[in-house]
Order: structure tokens, then sequence, then C-alpha cells
């Protein structure tokens, strides 16, 4: 389902957007249509970051794809339709799946296949979602029933 409403994100001098979100190497960041992403959320696009479609990112998250605690780097992937919760952190080198759902405050350090539901710190696989692929599940729509 597409919001004709959407607006593309404007960046400053700094990276933050118009909507309170920062953005390092916003040139290796590539944002696809209908995504939604809460305010004081950090993404640090050194090694690329790829959102696709219709993904909602929580309030005062972290995506990086470069961290400095352990030199991990390398480019994170955000299926369609997948919904972040607030507070979580995704690190480098993690691709997460079409409408998987991340449980907030959670740390996600390794991939996650599509339909699934994890949790925690470190994220663990918690249940499934039915209906993967209904024309419904969007950022603008009803999400998949859950397991």
């Amino acid at each position: 389902m597409s919001d004709s409403n959407w607006i593309e994100p404007k960046y400053d001098e700094c990276g933050m957007t118009q909507w309170g979100w920062r953005v390092n190497h916003p040139e290796n960041l590539k944002i696809g249509k209908n995504v939604r992403i809460g305010s004081f959320t950090m993404i640090d696009a050194t090694f690329g970051i790829d959102i696709e479609d219709d993904v909602i990112i929580g309030y005062g998250c972290v995506i990086m794809s470069l961290s400095r605690l352990d030199n991990k780097r390398g480019p994170v992937v955000l299926r369609r339709g997948c919904r972040i919760g607030s507070h979580a952190i995704i690190m480098p080198r993690v691709t997460i799946g079409q409408y998987v759902l991340v449980g907030a405050n959670s740390l996600v350090r390794s991939d996650i296949p599509e339909g699934e539901i994890w949790f925690g710190t470190p994220a663990r696989f918690a249940g499934s979602v039915t209906s993967i692929g209904r024309e419904s599940s969007s950022a603008s729509g009803d999400y998949p029933n859950i397991i």
C-alpha cells in the first residue's frame, strides 16, 4: 500500500533530517519509499545501509555499518516491510528479512530470516509472522498476523 504523502528526507551539513534523525555518510544510504524512521535514530552508513520500501524504525534506534568498539564493518540491509522497535541496535553486516519484527531495546548481531520475530539482548528468535506478502502489509497498512 503506497502512501502518496511520503516525503523524501533532506539532510543538513551534519546529516540531520527534518524529522530529527541523523545519518553519517548519507551518500551511502539507500532508502525506499514509505519508510518511517523515528526521531533520535542514528544511522552510520559508512559502509552502506539499504532500507527497502515500507520499513518502520522506532525512536532512538542505532543502525551501524561500522562499529568502532570491535571494528566490525559491512553493509546493513533492512528488507521490505520489516519493523524495528524503539531503541534497537543493528550491528554491521546484518540483513533483516521481509516482514520481520524486532522488539524494542534489542541488539541484533546476526541475520534474521524473513517473517520472524526476534527480541532481546542479544536478539533471539521468538516466533513467526504469518501471511507474509499479504497485500495490506506495509508501513501504512495492517501488519501480518503474529503466531
